[in-house]
């Protein structure tokens, strides 16, 4: 269970780093299965509902940027989302009970691996009120080197950045002048975690290392916070982990834009900022 200290410092900072969550059984199964996915990859050229590819991907050299969906791809996934070590912590902060928001495997390859431009998880899928957060499942020890996740610590209480240009959703803060000023390293080892507010700016840079970068994200919600972009019963239910349904939407004061319309072709956050006319991070 995280402590008061913990809890306290995710509540100021809207970010905090866990651990040894997971065992080393649990992680071994994670990075086998993993490797299984990317093996496969090489019989796929192109984007499809399972894969999110880098623009050099071979079948002589696979390389991932995204595994999506990955509750729906392999057992070992549904129960990572559910592990007790991450849902007790989870519940800590915006429960009692909870639902899942998304889901995502985020890749970076040895000596490559995309950027990740500054942004918002909030302004892809705002809510009546904002007790939401994203846990990442670390597979890999997260480095300086090979692109942690980069936090701009107490930006969950401040404004809601636009995430457009000339009128569309791109995915990143789009203010050229935009600085992120002080920012927290996650620095993480392997079966670790991390967890962030959902509106909290965050960013990562390339892969420079000689080691991967694998990043599992689970995005978790209290029961009573409703998608703003609308979601049937029968969804909502579904997503439910811990509790029973609520009707009764809970609302808050939050700054709200409305992630619509999305480019042409939208899919993964990378795909989305490729619309995105200042890439910062990814000059890094």
């Amino acid at each position: 269970m995280l402590s008061q200290e913990q809890m306290s410092f995710y509540h100021e900072n809207g970010y905090l780093v866990v651990d040894e969550v997971l065992s080393a059984d649990e992680l071994a199964e994670l990075r086998r299965v993993t490797d299984e996915f990317v093996e496969r990859s090489r019989q796929v050229s192109q984007h499809n509902e399972v894969y999110d590819l880098e623009a050099n991907h071979s079948a002589q050299r696979p390389r991932l940027r995204r595994i999506k969906n990955p509750i729906a791809q392999h057992e070992v996934y549904e129960r990572t989302l559910r592990h007790p070590g991450i849902l007790d912590r989870v519940e800590q902060l915006i429960g009692p009970g909870l639902r899942r928001q998304n889901t995502k495997l985020n890749m970076k390859e040895p000596d490559h691996g995309s950027a990740v431009e500054w942004h918002q998880d909030w302004a892809f899928y705002p809510h009546t009120n904002d007790d939401v957060l994203a846990v990442g499942v670390c597979l890999d020890d997260m480095t300086e080197e090979n692109g942690c996740m980069l936090m701009v610590p107490g930006s969950h209480k401040g404004d809601l950045y636009s995430h457009h240009e000339n009128g569309v959703f791109v995915g990143a803060v789009s203010d050229p002048d935009f600085a992120p000023g002080e920012t927290a390293k996650c620095l993480v080892k392997a079966g670790g975690i991390t967890i962030h507010h959902a509106r909290t700016l965050h960013a990562s840079t390339p892969n420079h290392s000689a080691n991967p970068r694998r990043l599992l994200l689970f995005e978790y919600c209290s029961l009573d916070s409703w998608p703003l972009l609308g979601d049937s019963y029968e969804a909502y239910c579904d997503s439910v982990l811990r509790g029973e349904p609520s009707v009764r939407p809970r609302t808050s004061v939050a700054p709200v834009i409305i992630p619509l319309p999305k480019p042409e072709n939208a899919g993964s956050i990378f795909e989305i900022q490729e619309s995105l006319r200042h890439k910062d991070m990814a000059r890094q």
